[in-house]
């Protein structure tokens, strides 16, 4: 039967359609007869008007395809068809009283009245008949996908109410969380709690939700959906009312706030100016090139307009992409670029680089930065950090270059996390070089956090907030202190100018940031209010997580009390003590034992020892919201 319905071409059905309707005009007079009070029986009247009969009939054929009732598709049998239905009959009623009243029996119009209401009952009742029977056919031929619809508002019936037309997918049911929806009947599908998903998903074989809800922010839109497909069900979401019309251009074109918003002070802008000498017409080499730090650093050291620009980087995919753009800049400036892609652990590749390209200063950013990625392999870190630091400075002191400045952190100072120590290792490998060097200036800047660089907390909020969240922040009472790169390469770049060798070189970068504070700031500035207890019905949470290893609640800036101040008003100096050479000399052997036994525990074990303040990872804390 369904090959045989599927083979029918359309005009074919209306055919059908049509041949149906005109049966079923003498049915519908046979039925006024018998239920009416005339003198004669049902069927001698129905003999009585068969001369006209055929008149009727084909004034009824004219006028139904006048109308193109036959051409109304069974699942497209609504209001406005039943409303042509309710014409087409009172037209055939009247066409028949006035035929009968002049070639047939004489009949009361009651009669007439009695058969335009029955045949326009006859019809509705045959296509709600057929309908039904052509979808059980259907269904068993081409099961159809069963679907929950997720909201019973006015987009959800709208679905439900398209989708009855629909060939493939037929909706069983809503689901709402408004308490007031939920038990009633709506579009002939009951409105069940969210609850009731999981008993619903199995009693009736559903494997797919349709999301109704495009008015609701996109977080609690997310955390639904996450929350469906954990129950292993498909989840599609309808297209908001932008989209619908076009105007997802729109859209799109709204970005997340700039990180340097939530600064919480003024940008401290320190102009190059002079500092611009210690760099033009020099080839200056940039470590870690492809990273935020070190891609900012070539920008600005190519405003000062180099001879040469060499990009130091280990990460293949970083150094294409900041070649690729840094050439953009480079047209019609006579710089030269030259990529390396290389590990500044290796002592030959450093030293040819350095002599073959003549290198002249040197800017090290090149680092393991991540503290729970270096927390968990230390090892690499501390070869990556101080023996690629010891590799580079010494292949600087032997080149003969004119200034080193290594990139440190804040978390060098008094570190709880092998991240902060190995900068510490790092620093003291630095000072010990610079203190018996005499051409090469030596020099450190120390700075806290970078805000938008890769990894840092503003982007990480904004990543969970397009996820539905919830934002996570490690401690209530965790501060940082936070600057922009481009404030932090201006610093490097001038502090590198000031250097006369062996300066820890600190930026004035205001109060410290509360985490919890800034984390309610950018999903402020997303447009979305915080969920807590105070406002249960927000739309992103913030959970507390508990300290990571080897995180602190607050970090420092210098080792000593007192800094001293330099001719830019935010920049400070920190003449701090280091290591002995001999000290040094051991503490890089013992490290490269403990690297080449791959001993975790003496790694640990030797930055104990050597690096003061250090204490060992404070224990994570319960996970809960704030």
């Amino acid at each position: 039967m369904f090959n045989f319905i599927s083979s029918l071409s359309r005009k074919q059905k209306s055919y059908i359609f049509l041949a149906i309707d005109l049966g079923l005009i003498p049915v519908a007079l046979l039925f006024t007869y018998g239920v009416q009070s005339l003198p004669a029986s049902a069927m001698d009247t129905l003999a009585g008007v068969l001369p006209v009969l055929a008149y009727l009939l084909a004034a009824a054929a004219v006028l139904s395809l006048g109308l193109g009732l036959p051409q109304i598709q069974l699942n497209a049998y609504e209001r406005h068809a039943v409303g042509l239905t309710a014409m087409f009959a009172t037209a055939v009623a009247l066409i028949s009283m006035v035929l009968i009243g002049i070639w047939g029996p004489r009949l009361p119009l009651g009669t007439h009245v009695m058969f335009g209401l029955s045949y326009f009952l006859f019809m509705v009742a045959t296509r709600a008949v057929l309908y039904q029977i052509v979808v059980a056919i259907y269904n068993h031929a081409q099961p159809r996908r069963r679907v929950l619809i997720y909201g019973a508002g006015a987009t959800g019936t709208q679905l439900a109410q398209a989708l009855k037309a629909h060939d493939s997918i037929v909706p069983v049911a809503f689901v709402d969380d408004n308490i007031s929806l939920q038990g009633v009947t709506l579009m002939g599908l009951p409105v069940c709690p969210p609850s009731q998903i999981d008993e619903i998903v199995k009693n009736r074989q559903i494997k797919r939700v349709l999301l109704a809800m495009p008015s609701q922010s996109r977080p609690k839109q997310a955390q639904t959906i996450r929350r469906l497909q954990k129950m292993g069900l498909e989840v599609q979401a309808l297209p908001s009312f932008a989209q619908l019309i076009g105007e997802e251009a729109l859209v799109d074109k709204l970005t997340a706030v700039p990180p340097q918003n939530f600064l919480g002070r003024a940008v401290c802008d320190v102009a190059l100016a002079a500092a611009c000498d210690s760099y033009a017409r020099r080839v200056v080499l940039v470590t870690g090139a492809g990273g935020s730090i070190g891609s900012e650093l070539c920008r600005q050291v190519l405003s000062c307009r180099p001879t040469r620009l060499v990009l130091y980087e280990l990460s293949e995919l970083a150094l294409y992409t900041v070649h690729q753009e840094l050439e953009l800049l480079v047209q019609g400036c006579g710089v030269e670029l030259v990529p390396v892609l290389g590990s500044i652990t290796d002592p030959r590749q450093v030293r040819r680089v350095m002599v073959e390209q003549q290198v002249q200063v040197v800017l090290h950013a090149a680092a393991y930065k991540h503290v729970p990625l270096v927390e968990a392999n230390p090892l690499p870190g501390l070869s990556n950090n101080v023996l690629g630091t010891e590799v580079l400075a010494r292949a600087a002191a032997e080149a003969k270059v004119e200034r080193f400045i290594l990139i440190s952190s804040d978390k060098a100072v008094n570190p709880t996390n092998v991240m902060g120590a190995s900068k510490r290792l790092a620093e003291l490998v630095v000072q010990d070089i610079a203190s018996r060097s005499t051409d090469t200036v030596f020099a450190m800047v120390r700075f806290g956090n970078v805000l938008g660089s890769s990894g840092s907390v503003v982007p990480l909020f904004q990543d969970q907030i397009s996820r539905g969240g919830p934002v996570t922040v490690t401690d209530v009472a965790v501060k940082r202190y936070f600057m922009t790169i481009t404030e932090a390469v201006q610093l490097v770049l001038q502090a590198g100018a000031e250097a006369r060798g062996g300066e820890v070189f600190v930026l004035d970068m205001g109060e410290p940031v509360a985490i919890l504070q800034l984390a309610r700031q950018v999903i402020e500035s997303a447009g979305y209010t915080v969920r807590d207890a105070r406002n249960p019905e927000g739309d992103i949470a913030i959970e507390i997580t508990g300290l990571r290893p080897g995180e602190k609640l607050q970090e420092e800036l210098t080792l000593c009390r007192e800094l001293t101040s330099t001719r830019h008003a935010k920049i400070f100096c920190a003449r701090e003590v280091g290591l002995s050479e001999i000290e040094v000399a051991a503490m890089l052997r013992g490290l490269r034992l403990a690297l080449a036994d791959s001993d975790e525990a003496a790694a640990r074990q030797l930055i104990s020892h050597w690096v003061e303040g250090y204490r060992q990872p404070a224990v994570g804390r319960k996970t809960s919201k704030a």
